[in-house]
């Protein structure tokens, strides 16, 4: 283990868990949890750089009042982590874990850090604003950080999502206040990099959209470009619909919705949806509240043009999902879930896995009872590892950890 005072490894106990299948029993065993940074932080983010190593992100709390964005990367598959990269000019960063900061590492090893800050004003106290930063020496120096958008119209940027393209540019999504609508709903809006000069060409893509639940942007093997959001259909139901590019994102088509869920509800659930690929087709999860409260997956072989039914993940009380495709094409959903614990609730990481076609086969917790855990992410390492980070509560502070998972 890397001896970086930023990492202080926690006793904690391994947690096993076992459920049987049709013809198997199968496990799922989670190592002992590592806290990356002893100050608080939130809001952790998985992906991969130009080498293939595993980078988590997070937001580090700096004083009551002050937090920065941070990376680390690890050089032994998310066993551990080297010291923190603090991005310069990223005081401004918020935390919100349905709005995470994200890092993304293009092929060419510019490396962008995105964060969103909080831009209340009359007409919306809860308005925000994208900014970014980048880095073309492997994090050593940063540009001055920029924001999303000049467009002076646009005082609420937030929920983004960002994926690399198949030019080795990156793509981000986000909800904005633009609109050429009446009514309720914010604007799904698409920009890409141009070499070194940042995002450019933003436009509307689609909407009206819930304005609170995060948008997931996603690149096939196919380089088809997938944009899921939660909807507002009919000026009253928040459902989630997919749309896809196959021109390289220069029209998408119209938006449809993956489940017939029908969730009516005047406001948000700031619970966004999440997708990943295998050699079947496009596989999704997201909440509803609709006909049945829940964690829900299902799947679609056609590229968006038909969807399975849903399938129950985990009732009313789970929210806050993620799901990633393994090397064997078998698919991981990871979500937080509340349980009354005495007289109060707390909140535990619990973790699915499924075959290539969808069907459930290992289902269980990776955090404990007396827990208060959410907002998990992951990254597959191989079919039988993976790993995975979250926020957690502890005497009222929240901190980031991180801990391997092995599949069996």
């Amino acid at each position: 283990m890397q001896k970086a005072s930023l990492l202080l490894l926690l006793v904690a106990t391994i947690f096993t868990y076992s459920c049987k299948t049709e013809d198997k029993k199968a496990t799922i065993m989670a190592s002992n949890e590592t806290i990356i940074d002893t100050a608080a932080g939130s809001c952790p983010y998985l992906t991969k750089d130009s080498k293939d190593r595993v980078v988590l992100s997070w937001i580090k709390k700096v004083n009551p009042v002050t937090s920065v964005f941070c990376y680390a990367i690890s050089q032994d598959e998310g066993k551990t982590f080297g010291k923190a990269v603090e991005i310069p000019g990223s005081t401004n960063v918020h935390p919100q874990g349905e709005n995470m900061p994200k890092v993304i590492v293009k092929p060419s090893g510019e490396i962008i850090a995105t964060w969103g800050a909080a831009n209340p004003n009359p007409i919306n106290q809860y308005s925000g604003l994208v900014y970014y930063s980048q880095s073309f020496d492997g994090g050593r120096t940063w540009t001055k950080p920029k924001s999303l958008t000049v467009d002076t119209a646009s005082f609420d940027q937030r929920y983004f999502d960002m994926a690399l393209l198949p030019n080795g540019e990156a793509g981000i999504t986000w909800l904005d206040n633009r609109k050429h609508w009446k009514g309720e709903g914010s604007g799904l809006y698409y920009a890409i990099t141009n070499g070194k000069n940042g995002f450019q060409n933003e436009r509307l893509i689609s909407g009206p959209c819930c304005q609170c639940c995060r948008t997931d942007l996603f690149v096939d093997k196919n380089k088809d470009i997938h944009v899921l959001y939660r909807a507002i259909i009919n000026d009253s139901i928040r459902d989630m619909v997919h749309i896809v590019s196959m021109d390289d994102g220069r029209t998408f088509t119209a938006p449809k919705r993956i489940s017939q869920d029908n969730w009516v509800i005047s406001g948000c659930p700031h619970t966004g949806p999440a997708m990943a690929e295998n050699e079947l087709g496009i596989h999704f999860t997201w909440f509803t509240g609709g006909a049945g409260s829940g964690i829900y997956y299902n799947n679609s072989k056609d590229n968006g043009k038909t969807f399975t039914s849903r399938d129950s993940v985990s009732g009313k009380a789970a929210k806050h999902c993620q799901i990633a495709s393994l090397p064997n094409d078998n698919i991981l959903i990871v979500w937080n879930e509340s349980f009354p614990n005495g007289n109060k609730f707390s909140s535990r990481i619990g973790i699915e896995q499924r075959d290539a076609n969808g069907k459930t086969t290992t289902k269980s917790y990776i955090t404990s009872q007396t827990s208060n855990s959410s907002f998990p992410v992951i990254y597959p390492i191989n079919a039988n590892k993976i790993v995975i980070a979250y926020t957690e509560n502890i005497k009222d502070k929240d901190h980031v950890f991180f801990k391997q998972v092995s599949l069996n």
